[in-house]
């Protein structure tokens, strides 16, 4: 029996519940009707003190999980979408994020973040916002691109005594799917090699990972062996696993789904160009969505977001420099 990637991110909750009175879950129409993706299904009736259903106020909700938080619970915050979390930014970024270097306080917050396209969502349901907070220091910001990362990770977030930015990708919810869930897993901040090469390296997480994927066996084809790095966590960001890589391949693509302005790919540029300049044999390249909102048309949307034959191409093109 299969599990897919949003059923990983419900059982991950359900363990947590289960393993600890301190956890509760705080949302809007997450209780009995199990939230916008079905991401709490059927976890209320079981835990109906600890599913609860908030007011439509992301910042309403923000600022009672930091007050829980601050007083011992392990508060579990689902935004509808992640466009929305910016209602309550403040709370994230000056309470939250904050709050043990102020105090000396932990402040377990986990606010997850349904992120990404889909199509047909538009500009106000698709966006990608974890460069915003990794900005912030205090926050961890996690990026599962696998069932297996969803639950492991979503777990280790909850545990954590730090505010965690839990960024699940919606297009992987029913589209990606295990045999099982994971016994073992990677540190939350580890990289993970995806897939080995020797030619070039494609640093990326969330949802490119299997678009890097899907661009790496054609280009196998035609002869070409790409390394594939999957972030997991872009804060903190696994430099050394980065540069690793980059020692072996001496070429480098960076991709994110997230707008192109000063985001993780740059960010990723940045580090590697100052701290592994002396390991590229061609200069840095970067692909990410085009500098425009997310549009509505589902022909519109693939056009604007990375695809295997865009990382194909701009691979094809570094392999020449």
């Amino acid at each position: 029996m299969s599990i897919t990637y949003l059923e990983a991110i419900r059982n991950a909750q359900d363990k947590a519940l289960a393993d600890s009175p301190d956890v509760f879950i705080y949302g809007q129409d997450i209780g009995a009707f199990g939230g916008a993706f079905k991401a709490t299904k059927g976890l209320h009736d079981k835990y109906p003190d600890r599913v609860i259903d908030s007011p439509i106020s992301e910042d309403a909700m923000a600022g009672l999980a930091i007050g829980a938080a601050i007083e011992g619970m392990r508060p579990i915050i689902e935004m509808q979408f992640a466009d929305f979390s910016t209602v309550a930014f403040n709370q994230i970024v000056n309470q939250a994020a904050t709050h043990y270097w102020r105090t000396n306080i932990p402040c377990p917050v986990t606010i997850r973040l349904p992120s990404g396209g889909t199509p047909g969502s538009g500009p106000f349901h698709s966006q990608c916002m974890e460069a915003i907070y990794a900005h912030y220091p205090g926050t961890i910001v996690m990026t599962p691109a696998t069932v297996e990362d969803a639950y492991s990770m979503l777990l280790e977030a909850i545990f954590t005594d730090d505010p965690v930015i839990f960024c699940e990708h919606k297009y992987l919810y029913y589209h990606l799917k295990a045999d099982k869930l994971p016994t073992q897993s990677l540190p939350a901040e580890s990289a993970r090699i995806t897939r080995s090469g020797r030619h070039a390296t494609i640093i990326t997480y969330s949802a490119m990972v299997h678009e890097a994927l899907l661009a790496a066996d054609s280009l196998h084809d035609d002869g070409y062996e790409i390394e594939i790095v999957d972030l997991r966590c872009v804060k903190p960001l696994d430099i050394e696993t980065i540069l690793g890589s980059v020692a072996r391949t001496g070429r480098m693509l960076v991709l994110g789904e997230a707008f192109p302005w000063g985001g993780v790919t740059s960010e990723v540029i940045s580090r590697v160009s100052s701290e592994g300049f002396h390991l590229l044999d061609a200069p840095p390249a970067k692909l990410n969505a085009h500098d425009t909102p997310i549009p509505y048309h589902p022909e519109l949307w693939r056009y604007h977001r990375p695809t295997a034959n865009t990382i194909k191409s701009a691979v094809q093109k570094l392999l020449k420099d």
